[in-house]
This record gives C-alpha cells, structure tokens and sequence, in this order.
C-alpha cells in the first residue's frame, strides 16, 4: 500500500513561519507531481502549491512571496516552508502525490490526512 504523512502544522502568531513535510511510503514505483492543497472552515479545497519531478513549481497567488515549495526525491518527501503567516492562511494543509505503484502501470493520486495549520493571535 502507499502512504502519505504530513506534519509541521501547528498553532503560530501572524508573521510567524511553519515548515510542513509530506512523506511518501509503500510500495513505490516512482512519484511524478507533489502539491499542497488546504482547506478552510466552510470553504473548498484549495491548490496551494505544486512542484514536478524536475522541481518546476506554481504557487497559488495568495501565497507567492511567502511560502516554497520543495522535494528531496532521495526521501520521497515534499515540503512547504510558510512564512509571514496570515490569518486567512488557517485550514488544513493536505498532501498530494501523483504514484505510480510497483506493479501498477497507471498513475494515480494519493492524499494525506491533512495537517492543522492555525494562524492567530
């Protein structure tokens, strides 16, 4: 089976920074797209963040300048560094991966749990 976990989240000040990680595990073939999605109390699931396997990235306008988005392939880990958090930046940030499995000739998309990211004072 294939797993994602996130962690990093957490409860920080306006301003303040958070590091989220998002690792891959199981039966892995090779990992094409990484993205950070986010979810906010009555809201949709937003894109965050993405990156390719060659780590070219888009980012969401309202997060462009603040956050990076990054992957160490080694590790089949992603990553997001968040910095000058905003209120409006509080949801659940949830990891997703584009797997392609050991024995599987498609590729298809694997979701995190979702980590808790609240920005308040």
């Amino acid at each position: 089976q294939v797993q994602l976990v996130e962690s990093g989240g957490g409860l920080v000040q306006p301003g303040g920074s958070l590091r989220l990680s998002c690792a891959a595990s199981g039966s892995i073939r090779s990992i094409n797209t990484m993205a950070w999605y986010r979810q906010a109390p009555g809201k949709q699931r937003e894109l965050v963040a993405g990156i390719t396997i060659g780590s070219v990235t888009n980012y969401a306008d309202s997060v462009k300048g603040r956050f990076t988005i990054s992957r160490d392939n080694a590790k089949k880990t992603v990553y997001l560094q968040m910095n000058d958090l905003k209120p409006e930046d509080t949801a659940v940030y949830y990891c997703n991966a584009d797997i392609r499995r050991v024995g599987v000739v498609m590729w298809s998309d694997y979701w995190g749990q979702g980590t808790q990211v609240t920005v308040s004072s």
